[in-house]
C-alpha cells in the first residue's frame, strides 16, 4: 500500500479540439479550473496539464533545495522558483519535451559555486525530477542573490 496518495479530478465534455472541462484537487486547493485543448496550445484563458505539471515541478523542487541547502548548514531565507514546461506538436501529436527550473536565491554564506552544486543535488533528489527524467530534457538555471 503506498503510504500517501494525492488525487485530481476532470470532469471533460465534447471533443478534444472543440471540448472543454475543469480540473480539481482533490485537496480542495483548487476546483473547477478550466481546462481546454486550446489552453494547451494557443495560450487563451485556462490551465493545461502542462501547466500543472510546471506548478508541481517548481514547487517540488523549491522544496528539494530548502532541504539539500538547510541539510548542508546553509538554510535559505528565500526561494523563488519557476518552472517552463515545453513541447512540440508534431505529427506524433504534442509531446512535452522539456521542464526548465529557473530558481532566483538569497541564502547567506554561500557562493555561487557551492549554491550551483547544492541546486543540481536538489534537482536530482525532486521527486518530480525524478518522475519526469528520462521522458523530458529537465534544465536548471541557478542564481544566488547578493
Amino acid at each position: 500500500m503506498a503510504e500517501f496518495e494525492r488525487n485530481a479530478s476532470v470532469v471533460w465534455e465534447g471533443s478534444l479540439a472543440e471540448g472543454s472541462g475543469t480540473v480539481s484537487a482533490g485537496s480542495g486547493a483548487f476546483e473547477n479550473l478550466p481546462v481546454s485543448w486550446a489552453a494547451r496550445v494557443e495560450r487563451v484563458e485556462g490551465t493545461s496539464p502542462e501547466e500543472l505539471v510546471a506548478a508541481a515541478h517548481a514547487a517540488c523542487y523549491a522544496m528539494a533545495l530548502s532541504h539539500t541547502l538547510a541539510q548542508g548548514g546553509a538554510a535559505p531565507e528565500r526561494l523563488a522558483v519557476s518552472a517552463v514546461v515545453s513541447g512540440d506538436l508534431g505529427d506524433a501529436g504534442l509531446v512535452v519535451t522539456t521542464s526548465e527550473l529557473n530558481v532566483s536565491a538569497f541564502v547567506p554564506g554561500l557562493d555561487q559555486a557551492e549554491f550551483d552544486r547544492r541546486a543540481h543535488d536538489a534537482e536530482r533528489n525532486c521527486p518530480i525530477s525524478n518522475a519526469l527524467r528520462g521522458a523530458v530534457e529537465i534544465r536548471l538555471n541557478a542564481t544566488l542573490e547578493s
